[in-house]
């Protein structure tokens, strides 16, 4: 074989070599020599970034747990003393037809300034477990012309051998308990009015929407339904439609537009009608103001504290040992980015 005829063979085999490789094209974006930021962890940049969390969080905290504790609540739990005394059987007792009615009196230890929440709190009822969840058929909620859409509803998707408008385990069982206000003798309004979702009301639940043939299965869950008011104006249904993750939970019944005053003794009354003695449930009437962070919830603060506090515990331990057992740093030159910074 001549000379000239070996080196072209070589040629060809390295050629293909190359085209077999699976190595990518160089480039900055493959190689990941972008620019980019590529601090240096010193003592001092480490102490510096601990203190400015901890003087950025524990205002933030401090703030926090004030707004908190501004807000006024009164909490009254009323399942167990609104059964007579007399009663043994406290399913049987609620289960039974008509009104049970109770009266209650709270105590205004604190001014309450306007507008007051009411609220209803359930213990132990499960409104996240997934076959509760599902049982809706939002298509049925939003429009008429889907009224005999009630797949995933069962149990409650027909009564009668009628579909039931709105089916589902969670319209079925609506909280139906009332309450109604008074001091001195002057009854206190509740405004039941835009206490639920404006995004609910008007893409959820449809203003063509009537309830049909609602609670007249055998099984009467909860609450009955207005059938002459559509869906979206019958707002206690779409508060407690939009189910809770917790099993404890509250959701609002409504506002009381006037200050309360220290001292004031207000009078309830409400009906016991909603069954939570079966699952050994607990039922709390609930008043409470706001504040700029919200309602009462001292977790917020009381986590920015202990951030605020373990960086400021780190910054004060990291300063002592660095004053008193120093290292010295290396050459950042040295560093591979800095040492080679074209990345070939």
């Amino acid at each position: 074989m001549s000379t000239s005829a070996a080196g072209g063979a070589g040629s060809n085999d390295s050629n293909a070599g190359r085209r077999q490789s699976k190595k990518p094209k160089y480039s900055k974006f493959t190689q990941q020599e972008l620019p980019a930021c590529k601090p240096i962890l010193t003592p001092r940049a480490v102490i510096s970034a601990f203190l400015i969390v901890t003087i950025v969080f524990i205002p933030i905290g401090v703030a926090s747990l004030i707004a908190s504790h501004d807000v006024v609540e009164i909490i009254d739990r009323y399942d167990s003393q609104c059964i007579p005394s007399n009663v043994t059987d406290k399913v049987a007792y609620i289960q039974t037809p008509g009104e049970k009615p109770c009266n209650r009196e709270l105590h205004v230890d604190k001014r309450m300034k306007s507008p007051i929440y009411v609220y209803y709190q359930l213990d132990n009822f499960y409104q996240n477990h997934r076959r509760y969840v599902k049982s809706r058929n939002d298509e049925q909620l939003r429009d008429s012309k889907n009224a005999n859409s009630t797949s995933g509803c069962e149990p409650e998707d027909s009564a009668n051998g009628m579909p039931i408008v709105p089916c589902g385990l969670i319209a079925w069982s609506l909280f139906n308990d009332t309450y109604s206000f008074s001091r001195n003798s002057v009854n206190l309004t509740v405004n039941k009015k835009d206490i639920s979702w404006k995004s609910d009301r008007d893409h959820k639940f449809g203003s063509d929407v009537f309830p049909k043939n609602f609670q007249s299965g055998t099984l009467i869950g909860g609450g009955r339904l207005d059938e002459n008011r559509s869906l979206s104006e019958q707002e206690d249904l779409i508060v407690w439609m939009r189910t809770a993750a917790l099993p404890t939970f509250r959701k609002l019944y409504g506002r009381i537009e006037v200050d309360l005053e220290k001292g004031d003794v207000i009078k309830v009354n409400l009906n016991n009608n909603y069954n939570t003695y079966s699952f050994n449930g607990k039922k709390k009437l609930v008043l409470s103001t706001t504040t700029w962070l919200g309602g009462k919830n001292d977790f917020l603060g009381i986590a920015y504290l202990t951030v605020g506090g373990l960086s400021f515990f780190l910054a004060m331990a990291f300063t002592v040992v660095y004053l008193i057992k120093p290292r010295q740093l290396g050459d950042p030159s040295y560093l591979s980015w800095n040492r080679n910074p074209g990345g070939q």
